[in-house]
């Protein structure tokens, strides 16, 4: 029985035993009879995910396993029992199963008595090589249930114990028996044919299959191993001023430590001293180091590049955004989408009608009078390639690569549900600040009187809003140092040395004055030069009056009772968002700006990325109610945003889609987090999305197409039980490939 209760605890168990997709079915299907158990069991990851009540304790899941026939991981000590590797018994098997082929195929080379010769080497092959399957096999007929060993066991033993039969009984054990191989089987035979090759071939194709299979899903979890792995071992934390050694593990929140250039962050925290260069690439995808000093932001396991830092834990442990990244990506992986429920439920019945099938394939043609052994082939050909492996990887295999590349591109895909919603949304809400813009005021434009200096203009003016903290003047502060925003190529217009100010006095609701280099500077709304009776030129009030226009707040600076420069100032547009818009629209989307701000100021950011539709001066109540209203009048919406005032609104749109710079209950409303601070990158998330959800439907569409082109060609006896079983299992190696193609998925650039 299901559970429904939000506060369930979770509980992963990590699943040994299973072969196939009908596995795991079975294991969820024993799991979720508990009462107050939610399980969803992954083949591909080999882990039950299971959200349990306070009453089921973790033994009563295992319990429950084990009575499916299968172990959990650690679930108690390992039993002293040797183990054959895989890729052993694959080159073991390989090297006897060659001879048994080439002398079935070739005539010519059938010496006298050779048929014994196969019957030797294919022995240890079917009884020893095969004993995976037939374990298997043996352990779900116990529990009254089939998976695709039962169908891999039934057809090499029927076939090796036909052939032993025609050996032993028959007229095929006498010397100087010839074999003819041929592609498709003979309808004559009887007591007198063997099948030893496809007994050999089908367990060696198989046992092959399942290795490259292994493989191949080692490889597409390697992303979530990698990203789990990037984490710090030790830390040097400052105690009373000395620095010691410790595991991460002991560091708590508050705690001051130490990194060291080409160190890696311990945990998230904030640069209490030092300035440096962070490597964030292996967790957000940005190639640039970042620029951080006191005050700023660092992610754990991101590299010190230069300078030493100082840092102040913000967070630890399960906290961090590292730990938070890899939680998503495990849990996206251990979903479902939808189409994987439908293969499910296919898989769940499929095993015993194939065996139905099988069986009235060998009931059809003995009753037609043909030859047992016609019919015998036909039979395990049925058995062999209708094993449902390529169905039951379709999905995990897609979901892991997937989410796994996301993660390296700092996109972080909740769970496979959300790939379905990037296929039909066709409206993307854009919040404007913090998501189209950078969240922060900066200095934009600088116009100044004629003959008047550019530089000197910006220094006094900062060094007048040095003494204060008003958002403006931290911008104009800023501008003056680094110069965002302005025309480089004019002198002056970056790079001005800040100087020291005297007599500085807040003026509220005005601006402010303080006395710079003898000279009292005013620096504020043009009200405040009117109070002093100063007169703003033609040149300047035009600025003021277009720079209002463009929303800017503007800021007038004067000294010597005149006007000397206005001075813009915005919360400035993202570099990239222009480029964001442009790429939404190829992908089919409209896009549409809401913002709080008035609407002048919102058709200002609007026009500079592009953007034609805009609802403005929206309350943040009021944003659930504009995507209540946009999903009324028919249209699939996305919603971009990054603030807790965003938060309903990305839980209500039907896919929503938080900026990682943003408040932690954004990131827990959206549905896909970004962890750069870059709207491209929600671009990169819905290609990625589209494009992994491609991959899972072309997966299951050749799965599929593939059983049911294959059973009836086997069952018409068109097909030898070998190659039956090489196309079965070239069928999961060709899912699982096609699944690691997302591993070259491209960020827009």
């Amino acid at each position: 029985m299901t559970t429904t209760d939000p506060t369930a605890a979770r509980v992963e168990l990590q699943i040994e035993g299973m072969t196939c997709a009908s596995c795991a079915n079975r294991i969820e299907r024993k799991l979720n009879k508990l009462d107050g158990v939610s399980a969803t069991v992954n083949y591909a990851t080999e882990k039950a995910s299971i959200a349990v009540a306070a009453e089921v304790t973790r033994q009563q899941l295992v319990d429950a396993v084990e009575a499916a026939g299968y172990a959990v991981a650690d679930a108690a000590a390992p039993a002293a029992t040797v183990t054959v590797s895989p890729g052993l018994r694959v080159l073991v098997s390989a090297v006897l199963t060659l001879p048994v082929v080439l002398l079935a195929m070739v005539p010519a080379w059938q010496f006298s008595g050779w048929q014994w010769a196969s019957f030797a080497l294919a022995t240890p092959v079917v009884l020893w090589a095969g004993w995976p399957f037939h374990r298997a096999a043996f352990v779900n007929a116990r529990h009254a249930t089939s998976t695709m060993d039962t169908l891999v066991s039934l057809g090499t033993l029927v076939a090796y114990g036909w052939s032993a039969y025609a050996l032993f009984f028959g007229t095929a054990g006498h010397l100087g028996m010839v074999h003819h191989f041929e592609l498709v089987p003979r309808r004559t035979g009887g007591a007198g044919d063997i099948y030893l090759e496809a007994a050999a071939g089908v367990t060696t194709f198989l046992l092959a299959g399942r290795w490259l299979e292994t493989r191949a899903k080692r490889h597409a979890g390697d992303a979530l191993r990698r990203l789990l792995e990037l984490g710090a071992r030790d830390v040097a934390v400052l105690r009373d001023g000395v620095e010691q050694r410790v595991p991460v593990e002991d560091l708590v929140v508050g705690d001051l430590f130490v990194v060291r250039p080409g160190e890696r962050v311990a945990t998230d925290g904030m640069v209490e001293d030092g300035l440096s260069a962070v490597d964030v690439s292996l967790l957000t995808g940005e190639p640039m180091p970042v620029e951080v000093g006191p005050g700023a932001e660092v992610i754990g396991a991101s590299v010190n590049a230069s300078g030493r830092l100082v840092v102040r834990a913000t967070r630890v442990g399960a906290d961090t955004q590292l730990a938070r990244m890899a939680q998503l990506v495990e849990e996206a992986q251990a979903g479902k989408a939808a189409v994987q429920r439908l293969a499910d439920r296919v898989s769940a019945v499929f095993v015993p009608v194939v065996i139905m099938v099988a069986l009235g394939t060998l009931g059809f043609w003995l009753g037609t009078g043909a030859a047992a052994g016609l019919a015998l082939n036909a039979a395990v050909s049925v058995l062999v390639i209708a094993c449902p492996c390529a169905l039951g990887l379709a999905t995990p295999t897609a979901l892991m690569v997937g989410t796994g590349r996301g993660a390296q591109l700092g996109i972080l895909i909740r769970g496979p549900e959300v790939l379905e919603s990037t296929r039909r949304v066709d409206t993307i809400v854009l919040d404007k600040t913090g998501t189209v813009t950078k969240g922060r005021m900066s200095l934009v434009s600088v116009v100044v009187e004629a003959g008047e200096d550019r530089a000197r203009v910006l220094d006094l003016a900062a060094a007048v809003e040095a003494g204060s903290e008003h958002p403006v003047a931290a911008a104009i502060v800023e501008g003056a140092r680094q110069g965002p925003g302005l025309d480089t190529s004019e002198p002056g217009s970056r790079g001005a040395k800040t100087r020291v100010s005297a007599d500085f006095v807040a003026l509220p609701g005005l601006g402010a004055q303080a006395n710079v280099d003898g000279e009292l500077v005013l620096v504020g709304r043009s009200q405040l030069l009117a109070d002093r009776g100063i007169e703003i030129p033609a040149l300047l009030a035009e600025a003021v009056e277009a720079a209002g226009a463009r929303g800017e707040t503007t800021v007038v600076v004067a000294w010597g009772g005149r006007a000397r420069g206005v001075l813009g100032v915005a919360d400035g547009v993202r570099p990239t968002s222009a480029d964001a818009v442009r790429r939404f629209r190829s992908l089919g989307l409209d896009v549409v700006l809401l913002t709080g701000d008035n609407a002048g100021s919102a058709r200002a950011v609007a026009d500079q990325v592009g953007i034609t539709e805009v609802i403005a001066e929206v309350l943040p109540a009021d944003k659930l109610a504009e995507v209540r209203r946009l999903q009324a009048a028919g249209r699939v919406v996305a919603m971009v945003g990054d603030g807790v005032n965003d938060a309903a609104a990305l839980a209500q749109a039907d896919l929503g889609i938080a900026m990682g710079s943003g408040s932690d209950v954004a990131i827990e409303a959206g549905d896909l987090t970004l962890v750069r601070t870059d709207l491209v990158t929600a671009v990169d998330a819905i290609r990625l999305s589209r494009r992994t959800l491609r991959t899972i439907k072309a997966n299951l569409f050749w799965a599929f197409a593939y059983n049911v082109a294959g059973i009836p060609l086997a069952a018409a006896g068109l097909l030898s039980p070998m190659f039956a079983g090489a196309a079965m299992a070239l069928s999961s190696v060709f899912v699982v490939t096609n699944s690691l193609q997302l591993r070259g998925f491209r960020p827009a650039r």
